[in-house]
Formats: C-alpha cells, sequence, structure tokens
C-alpha cells in the first residue's frame, strides 16, 4: 500500500503500484525513470499518470518501446489489478 495519499478531483481511476521500487519507460535512444511509483492510471490513449512517492506527478505519453519495473522483495511481479482507487 502507497505511502502517501492520492488526491485525485479528476475523476480518473488510479490503481496502487506502490509494489514497484522504480519504473522505467524504454524509448529507441533514451530511457526515463521513476523512483518509488505510487499510482498509476492508464488513459484511453495509452498515456500513463503516475504519482510518486515523493508527490511528483508524471505523464508519460504514448510511444515507448517497452515499460520495465523492479518490484519490492517479497512482492508479486505480476498481479491482477483491476480495482482502482
Amino acid at each position: 500500500m502507497a505511502k502517501i495519499e492520492l488526491i485525485n478531483e479528476s475523476g480518473l481511476d488510479f490503481i496502487d503500484i506502490s509494489s514497484e521500487l522504480t519504473r522505467t519507460y524504454h524509448y529507441t535512444t533514451t530511457k526515463q525513470t521513476i523512483d518509488s511509483p505510487a499510482y498509476l492510471n492508464v488513459n484511453a490513449g495509452g498515456g500513463h499518470r503516475i504519482l510518486d512517492e515523493s508527490g511528483e506527478s508524471h505523464y508519460i505519453p504514448k510511444g515507448w518501446e517497452r515499460v520495465s519495473w523492479t518490484t519490492t522483495e517479497g512482492k508479486p511481479h505480476f498481479t491482477d489489478k483491476k480495482k482502482s482507487i
């Protein structure tokens, strides 16, 4: 469970991804890593909104080649996260 409280007045559905230590978006020539991601929203166009544990909000537009993540020890590497917050 995330340590930071999500204050969401957007009406968008977010899921808790706080079991991830890092989340990295890989592009052809670069990559972007988010440390301690807490919540994720995936919009209909494929863009990702992420709130990290430091309180920084990120928007990652669709266009990456792949996404990778490192999971906290003892937490599942893959889950069925259909429950939104």
